[in-house]
């Protein structure tokens, strides 16, 4: 058993997109809409859809990319967090899949299911079996291929929906290190406004509702963060919400006042992806160098069920 650490720190993240490209002109030969109407009611111009690749390809592919990325090995690692909503194997559970893809052998592997704030519960989970002793370095991961589980031909969720993978390394900090990951502010605020329910399910979204709630109680959910944390948001070097819908991440962002600058809009690019979308969005913001080493980032998860979580870490 690992020793009780002060903190937990991320080392390092990972992403995977699919290669095919699906365009809001590709929607319209589908179903009624077009570029016009999708990009002002939710800010999209493109997503990502996966063809062969699994939940656990996925989320293998994201892993691999972080653990290469941290210094260390697959021997290193021994407790693996996969967040998902759309994986459609419930046994053995994707976290299984990727240790056993990735070589990682005895460590502790569950699945999680908060969908859109999954990867902030998983990213919690870690930091806290880290302080309790039970881990000392953790493959958190956020993973989905919603396409499977899209009514395409509804035009209020297909326009939406898309799949990916993010993951990042957590490791116990050293003595005397200052935590790297924030106290978490998580809850649930039980609804159906965004349900996948059924042996054969398709999501289904009342979108006012989600608007609703996410423009009027996010805000103090991420101030929250921010203050258990120690850090304003104009301290923030990065803001990282769920890549809902762009009319939701835009005001949530001027109303708790982040530097636009900070802002990631991946959603433009790669749709919403529930539980993956945080980790993803913030691997290529580190990818291209907008985000600087050891600034504060600020993550918050918010969706089905509805869930939410939210904590600040520094960038690594």
């Amino acid at each position: 058993m690992s020793t009780t650490a002060t903190g937990s720190k991320v080392l390092a993240f990972g992403h995977y997109q699919p290669s095919r490209v699906v365009t809001n002109d590709d929607l319209a030969q589908m179903v009624d809409t077009n570029d016009e109407w999708i990009q002002s009611r939710v800010g999209i111009k493109e997503r990502r859809i996966a063809d062969s690749e699994t939940v656990a390809d996925m989320a293998g592919f994201a892993a691999e990319k972080a653990l290469a990325a941290s210094g260390l090995t697959a021997a290193d690692i021994d407790l693996v967090i996969v967040a998902t909503c759309s994986s459609i194997d419930r046994s053995p559970n994707v976290a299984c899949r990727v240790a056993e893809k990735l070589g990682i052998a005895g460590a502790a592997a569950f699945d999680l299911n908060t969908a859109c704030s999954g990867f902030s519960y998983a990213l919690a989970n870690a930091d806290h079996a880290i302080r309790a002793g039970a881990a000392r370095h953790a493959l958190v991961i956020g993973a989905e291929k919603l396409s499977q589980i899209t009514d395409w031909s509804d035009r209020s969720t297909c326009v939406i929906f898309a799949d990916g993978a993010g993951a990042a390394v957590v490791s116990a900090t050293a003595e005397g290190e200052e935590p790297g990951v924030g106290p978490v502010v998580w809850g649930s605020d039980p609804s159906d406004a965004i349900a996948i329910e059924g042996w054969q399910p398709y999501i289904v979204q009342e979108g006012q509702k989600v608007f609703r709630w996410a423009t009027g109680t996010a805000p103090s959910i991420a101030l929250q963060a921010c203050e258990k944390a120690g850090v304003t948001p104009a301290e923030l070097g990065g803001f990282v919400p769920h890549q809902a819908n762009l009319r939701i991440i835009e005001p949530l962002a001027r109303k708790i006042g982040v530097d636009p600058a900070v802002l990631s809009r991946d959603i433009i690019e790669s749709g919403n992806t529930s539980a993956a979308s945080i980790p993803l969005a913030l691997s290529k913001m580190i990818e291209r160098g907008e985000v600087r080493s050891g600034s504060p980032v600020l993550l918050v998860g918010f969706g089905g069920g509805l869930t939410y979580a939210g904590q600040v870490i520094r960038c690594p």
